[in-house]
């Protein structure tokens, strides 16, 4: 799939493919309003009404009163024509009021709308697999939730109201002025086919510059993200300069193609309108020589005429809102794509259930009982339970990201119960990889894996989770309490165990020493905090989740040596009866593993535990002794 906000290859410009199915998805957001859209619908209805009755009234107006008045000054028709004035008055209160009421009704509507749809997409990021967040830009992922979404609430709560309006006024108006001078409507009628024409090309030249625009935006907004982002790197490289000016590249042809869109959504205007002009002198020319021919009364031609501006203009208004529309159609195309997107496949049945021994059978309770046991349904659909050991094994594992570009080639590789394994090798030889694949983040292309003789496909995902925690290099804390942030590893965990965990990672004392303690709010993925800190409350989060399953990856790479050796008693305890991974550059922090294996190239080309290691005189040997690097 393409990336959402990018041109194709060809550099064809994303329009919506498929217009009125997103036009009918974006309605069925809207089916629990009907009753308020036919509300809207009555009072649009009269707003139209309002102003094609106020326009008919001025013929009468004309005609019964103000010629009558000027040759003859009657008392009685004086008070007549003041009636009519105040019901005049009333009629286009009507259509103010109308028009509020339904202006205030849509605004609801668009609001609640959005709401679902936000909800929805957001909801589907959360069951998307990591694959697709692999592939996608971060900044056009939030374009959706920006850009694309404001394009949509536009629509609804201004375009759609608006052409509705004009809609109606022009098929009312067009109704009124062919009752009064069929003559006069033809010549409206040709006009009007120019302006259409001339519209017509102007809404597509514009249309595509604001397609270009709100891609161009996608991009602009990825690119501050990652500037924000980095700016410790951008500053400790100097690379300011640098990072302006490939702002400006991008910002020079936002610019460029906003001037481009708006120079044509700015010029429509005022042709309609000089167009609309013209139409109205050679309809007064004409009206007035229909007048001296007794064809038409004055008050007819005068309506007339109010009637022609009142017909040009929902035509010049649609033409403006239709770009808006097309943009909002595209942003809604392009989030129903990513909510269409396939969901992280959870094919497992069997699952993890807390047991108890009753009559030395192991059999399935609802409490927490801190005894875990696999429920597996047989073929006569009766169940059995397994308790959980905590074995993984890799067979002949294939796998690559790409699928024209191998990762791990045909691994195998067992971890006890119990067991510490730590991954060693290059960068790119495929460490973090196996870890992946033991989350499921990614599916293997060939072989399997087993947690305690199961294929872990067979396994619920979310069973399989709950029994793995991770400690990252790139630690992420989230904008709460620090508090919060260690419970997320267990979210029902009580403050006490959340103070427990933190003095087994050793990350108490300078919690305490904050002038919030545990309540200090986290903000910017904990800029207030030091990366040996952010790493501190990321290995008690993993210890507060007290996992069956711990992967360690480059978890102590931000902790100088002397707090590391702090910690070491209480990743100790931590590991206790727990089966490791363990994934880091510093040897130093492997030899004491059961088993360590040395990757290269997706291969594992030695295993052993560090004495038989050393022993060989290989690989690991030259990188423990410096002889080879790791890189």
């Amino acid at each position: 799939m393409a990336k959402i906000g990018r041109n194709n290859k060809k550099g064809a410009i994303e329009k919506p493919k498929n217009t009125f199915a997103t036009i009918v998805r974006i309605f069925s957001y809207m089916a629990d309003f009907k009753f308020m859209l036919s509300l809207v619908f009555i009072f649009i209805a009269l707003t139209s009404l309002a102003r094609v009755a106020g326009t008919a009234f001025l013929k009468n107006l004309i005609d019964k009163y103000i010629t009558p008045l000027s040759k003859n000054y009657s008392v009685e028709l004086f008070n007549n024509f003041i009636q009519f004035l105040i019901i005049l008055a009333l009629i286009y209160l009507v259509g103010v009021i109308s028009s509020y009421i339904y202006s205030r009704i849509m605004l609801t509507i668009s609001t609640r709308t959005l709401l679902k749809i936000r909800v929805n997409l957001f909801n589907k990021m959360e069951k998307l697999p990591i694959r697709y967040f692999d592939k996608h830009i971060h900044g056009d992922i939030m374009s959706l939730y920006t850009n694309d979404i404001d394009a949509i609430r536009e629509m609804l709560s201004e375009n759609i109201s608006s052409l509705v309006l004009s809609s109606i006024s022009i098929i009312c108006t067009f109704s009124m002025m062919l009752y009064y001078s069929w003559q006069l409507t033809i010549i409206i009628a040709i006009m009007v086919t120019i302006m259409i024409n001339r519209a017509k090309k102007i809404s597509k030249e514009s249309h595509k510059y604001f397609s270009q625009q709100q891609q161009q935006l996608g991009k602009i907004n990825g690119y501050i993200e990652e500037m924000i982002e980095g700016q410790k790197v951008v500053k400790a490289f100097c690379y300011e300069e640098k990072s302006k000016l490939n702002f400006e590249v991008l910002n020079d042809f936002l610019c460029e193609i906003s001037t481009n869109a708006n120079s044509y959504a700015n010029i429509l205007m005022p042709i309609m309108i000089n167009i609309s002009n013209i139409n109205y002198a050679i309809v007064s020319i004409a009206g007035t020589i229909l007048v001296f021919s007794s064809i038409l009364s004055l008050g007819t031609v005068i309506a007339f005429l109010q009637y022609t501006r009142s017909f040009v203009h929902p035509i010049a208004e649609i033409s403006q809102q239709f770009n808006s529309v097309l943009t909002a159609l595209a942003g809604a195309e392009r989030i129903f794509n990513a909510i269409d997107e396939k969901q992280e496949i959870d094919d497992g049945k069997i699952e993890l259930v807390n047991v108890r021994f009753i009559n030395k059978e192991l059999v399935e309770v609802k409490e927490n009982t801190n005894l875990f046991a696999w429920k597996i349904e047989d073929e006569e659909g009766n169940f059995k339970y397994s308790k959980l050991n905590g074995r993984i094994q890799f067979n002949n594992v294939i796998f690559g990201y790409d699928s024209n570009k191998t990762i791990i080639n045909k691994i195998n590789l067992i971890a006890y119960a119990g067991e510490k394994v730590a991954l060693v090798g290059s960068t790119g030889a495929g460490k973090t990889t196996i870890t992946n694949l033991i989350n499921r983040f990614y599916d293997v292309q060939s072989g399997e894996i087993t947690f305690d003789g199961i294929n872990i496909k067979d396994i619920k995902k979310q069973s399989l989770r709950n029994l793995i925690s991770m400690v990252l290099q790139d630690t992420n804390l989230f904008t709460e309490s620090i508090m919060e942030n260690i419970r997320y590893g267990k979210l029902d965990a009580t403050d006490q165990e959340v103070k427990e965990a933190a003095k087994l990672a050793n990350a108490d004392y300078f919690i305490s020493h904050l002038p919030e303690g545990y309540n200090t709010i986290l903000t910017s993925n904990g800029e207030n905090l030091s990366q040996g800190e952010k790493q501190l409350i990321s290995i008690a989060r993993a210890i507060v989740a007290d996992p069956q399953i711990l992967i360690l990856d480059e978890a102590t790479s931000s902790v100088d040596t002397r707090t590391e050796k702090l910690i070491e008693s209480g990743m100790n305890e931590l590991m206790r009866g727990k089966t490791v991974f363990i994934i880091a550059h510093r040897l130093s922090t492997v030899k004491n593993a059961d088993s360590i294996a040395v990757l290269e190239n997706g291969l594992i080309i030695e295993q052993g535990n560090h004495s038989e290691l050393l022993n060989k005189k290989g690989r690991y040997y030259q990188l423990y002794n410096g002889i080879a690097e790791l890189n």
